[in-house]
């Protein structure tokens, strides 16, 4: 069993001294912009002198801009902090910038689906289709400023359609094909697209979905949509299936139609530098409850955070090889196309992570030569009970580093990578959020391992954890909240009148101050837990408890697959915290069960972490995302409508919130309506 904080793993010389953040170290000190020795003397730096840190990223990358900037910051407030301003900048050149004649021929993009053999698309190839596209756009009439939609799967297309549409100026706005036509029209009929790229459908676990009757709808529903792009995926790939190019809608072209164009050479091709604060994509939140924030990010912003999250927190750089499991409706496919900054190669796969077997992805990452690979702790867990040893299936000599993200990872999850994947392995945990297109807290190669702890706070980012009064806590659990504002930060949200929509989401608790809505512990060494979402937070006795080290608990008892908890304020200063729990097949809830669960959490976290009830559900609700639906259930628990709970759109498993409803109804258990009484356990 291993304890939390335990160390795991520490960097050999070598492998800390060739990283990116040493060598960055070294020329700050040689060129005498500051005399910092390590990475927490640099970290300090970083956040102190924020105008100088950002404007050390600016030069030692070198970052291409038509004109000088003014001031690297005009003022330290947030929200409102300009950036670079007066410089003119386009991201998409520089995802491109390793794509020139000494590199041309060298691989960009590996990539792979369930019905297309694995593949390799060079530099060269990869920016020459951009070229193409972009100039297709522009005869089309697609101008700086103007927004352009993606219905597509995670294929080389979707990534040279963003590139191609970042290139002129165009803001970009992606959503995967599973996700349902009422998700898609809340999100894009809030930024009014003039172009939308879309796939005849797509393949998961083996089976076909056409999606010609979904481009149908969502282009119904939107009256500023002028042109469609459609990509005969599944046609193409020899899939038949129901749909096919919808040639009645107007302003309909095939995507031959535009890689078909004839060549643009680099020389001849002019990239759209554009203002400092010119928007280059709109990230949605997760949806789950109300419409989805439609957060804005700006090519100067997202450049420079990019730059120094890829080579420095994620230590890539030519002849590396990143793959991360997403989809192209996360902020992390976003990231992991912003590996091209680096030089590095990018792995892009659609399908079914553990399809046809389970041990796919790494086979997938062998296959690939992978140096980085990424998934979500929940993967990690599934490879755990499936008692699945990588290392010892698959040749994985290439790599260097595992990135665990999208989830608060335990102990456990770092120490099934040590001993299953590799002993010699910078396993990383690091949490940010779509709100930032990045992390606020993350890694570093010259640092030591823990296990269930994220290595550090990122550079730049004023990281501190904080008490509901405001005051400093080390070693203790508070909010998340960032002092000083960073480049990446949203300018706005779309259609946020005064940005009041804006500043309510980060700034209503603590003016002047970021606050996450994460609950985060630092120790005394810097090292950084997520306990989950400050507003699914459970609070008993005025102590604040996080629903990760709930999870952690009860998903150790052998009967247990998954598991919810929430704790609900109840009328007359009441509250009721049931734990719902997925149970292993052939496994029932028994009162032995329960005990032991109960037992495990008084032990292993205090009294308080007890729940009231515990009860059997046939699953656990999740967002597309990934993400445990904790505020929804809470919400319909506290008596509020599905309707303005959650969208089933929304949800990886509609049905799973269907018990929820009818307990909220029927419980004689509490009682929303009335004062009730406190139950057993509290």
């Amino acid at each position: 069993m291993v304890s939390e904080g335990q160390l795991l793993w520490k960097p050999d010389a070598k492998f800390a001294a060739d990283s990116n953040v040493a060598h960055y170290i070294d020329w700050l000190r040689e060129s005498g912009r500051a005399e910092v020795s390590d990475y927490e003397s640099l970290r300090r730096w970083s956040v102190t002198e924020i105008e100088k840190f950002w404007r050390s990223v600016w030069d030692y990358f070198n970052v291409t801009s038509s004109t000088p900037y003014k001031q690297v910051l005009d003022r330290r407030v947030m929200p409102g902090a300009k950036w670079f301003e007066g410089s003119r900048v386009n991201y998409a050149e520089h995802l491109l910038r390793y794509a020139g004649q000494a590199r041309a021929d060298e691989v960009a993009f590996r990539h792979l689906t369930e019905f297309r053999p694995l593949a390799n698309m060079t530099w060269g190839d990869v920016a020459a289709a951009v070229r193409k596209v972009a100039t297709q756009l522009r005869k089309l009439g697609l101008k700086p400023g103007d927004r352009v939609v993606s219905y597509m799967p995670n294929v080389p297309e979707t990534a040279i359609a963003m590139m191609a549409s970042i290139a002129v100026g165009a803001v970009w706005s992606s959503a995967a094909p599973e996700f349902g036509v009422k998700t898609v029209i809340e999100r894009f009929s809030q930024i009014a697209p003039k172009l939308l790229f879309a796939a005849d459908g797509y393949q998961f676990g083996g089976k076909t979905f056409a999606r010609e009757a979904e481009v149908r709808k969502i282009a119904g529903e939107l009256p500023t949509l002028e042109h469609i792009v459609w990509l005969p995926y599944l046609e193409d790939g020899g899939i038949k299936a129901e749909s096919k190019m919808p040639v009645d809608l107007r302003g309909v072209l095939s995507w031959k139609a535009l890689i078909d164009a004839p060549d643009i050479s680099a020389a001849d091709f002019r990239f759209e530098r554009v203002e400092y604060d010119h928007p280059i994509w709109v990230v949605f939140s997760s949806g789950t409850t109300g419409l989805p924030k439609a957060i804005v990010h700006s090519h100067v912003g997202v450049l420079i955070e990019h730059l120094k999250l890829m080579h420095f927190h994620l230590g890539l750089k030519p002849g590396s090889t990143m793959f991360f499991y997403s989809t192209t409706g996360w902020m992390m496919w976003n990231l992991l196309i912003a590996a091209l900054l680096t030089g590095s190669s990018v792995v892009l796969y659609d399908g079914n992570p553990t399809w046809p077997n389970l041990d796919f992805l790494w086979r997938l990452a062998a296959d690939t030569g992978a140096t980085s690979f990424g998934a979500s702790p929940t993967f990690v867990q599934m490879m755990e009970k499936a008692g699945l040893k990588p290392g010892e299936q698959f040749d994985l000599s290439r790599l260097e580093s595992m990135l665990v993200a999208g989830a608060p990872s335990t102990p456990e999850t770092f120490a099934w990578c040590y001993r299953n994947v590799k002993p010699d392995l910078w396993v990383t945990s690091q949490s940010g959020g779509t709100e930032i297109c990045s992390g606020f807290v993350g890694a570093s190669p010259t640092l030591a391992v823990h296990a269930g702890e994220i290595q550090t706070r990122m550079l730049g980012m004023d990281v501190h954890s904080w008490s509901d009064d405001g005051k400093e806590l080390v070693d203790e659990v508070g909010e998340l909240v960032v002092l000083k504002p960073f480049p990446s930060m949203p300018i706005k949200f779309w259609n946020d009148e005064g940005g009041k929509r804006y500043h309510e989401s980060y700034f209503d608790t603590f003016p002047g101050v970021w606050r996450h809505g994460d609950f985060i512990k630092i120790n005394a060494r810097g090292g950084c837990y997520i306990y989950g979402r400050s507003d699914s937070t459970l609070n008993r006795y005025g102590v604040r408890i996080g629903t990760a080290e709930i999870y952690r608990a009860v998903e150790q008892e052998p009967e247990v697959a998954d598991s919810l908890i929430v704790c609900c304020e109840l009328p007359g200063g009441n509250f009721f915290m049931p734990l719902f729990v997925k149970l292993k097949p052939g496994f029932d809830l028994s009162d032995e069960v329960k005990a032991r669960i109960n037992k495990r959490l008084r032990e292993d976290c205090s009294p308080r972490h007890v729940p009231d009830k515990i009860y059997a559900v046939a699953a656990v609700p999740y967002t597309l995302t990934g993400k445990k639906m904790e505020v929804p259930v809470r919400k319909i628990l506290m008596g509020w409508p599905l309707e303005k709970a959650a969208s089933r759109d929304a949800m990886q498993n509609p049905e799973a919130i269907d018990y929820f409803v009818r307990f909220a109804d029927e419980s004689a258990d509490y009682t929303w309506r009335a004062p009730a009484a406190r139950t057993e356990n509290a």
